[in-house]
């Protein structure tokens, strides 16, 4: 049953980008398809990082085998966020490192951004079995970064919208509630 229901993580994930080829496909892609792609990718990838922080706290609530799912949807969250920046450096910044790095010391969204990338990158590179056991304790340690990248994330959102934040607020909303559900629980 466990197979099953991985699986349909595992399509439920790969949904938002199966829409996005197949708007690509149909030329759907609004006036500017490179931004719409970009903000697409970026948001599912927060969208995604925030449903596998919530893993914990369901798990605690009664829900103990939704942990077998927080690793896969880590993943494809760093998988997004992966596509969210190589949309942006390559069709948007053409490869120009100079340009990109500009960009990051210009633009404080994009430094944000840049932020919580670089440290999902460790995180993902440790997500195996084996560097579970490499690292033991450090482990959960270096694991709790997820909610530094996380806020990051919704800072760079923020910091990207010009007027309308509804968004970036539910998410960061969201994560408040997740801290909050921490700190209640370490309390208690």
């Amino acid at each position: 049953m466990i197979r099953i229901y991985k699986a349909l993580v595992w399509l439920a994930c790969l949904f938002p980008l199966a829409m996005l080829l197949y708007k690509f496909r149909a030329n759907d892609l609004t006036a500017n398809p490179i931004e719409y792609i970009t903000h697409e990718t970026g948001d599912w990838g927060l969208r995604i990082l925030l449903v596998s922080l919530m893993i914990t706290p369901l798990r605690r609530l009664g829900f103990p085998t939704l942990i077998q799912y927080r690793r896969l949807l880590g993943l494809f969250a760093f998988f997004y966020i992966c596509l969210h920046f190589a949309i942006w450096f390559l069709l948007d910044r053409g490869l120009d490192l100079g340009e990109m790095w500009s960009d990051v010391m210009k633009r404080r969204f994009i430094t944000a951004g840049m932020l919580g990338l670089a440290l999902m990158v460790p995180l993902a590179i440790t997500s195996t079995k084996g560097w579970i056991r490499r690292l033991g304790k450090r482990w959960q340690l270096l694991h709790r970064a997820v909610y530094v990248s996380a806020v990051a994330g919704v800072v760079h959102y923020y910091w990207l919208v010009k007027s309308d934040i509804r968004l970036p607020a539910l998410y960061g909303g969201v994560l408040l509630v997740l801290f909050g559900a921490r700190l209640w629980h370490r309390l208690k």
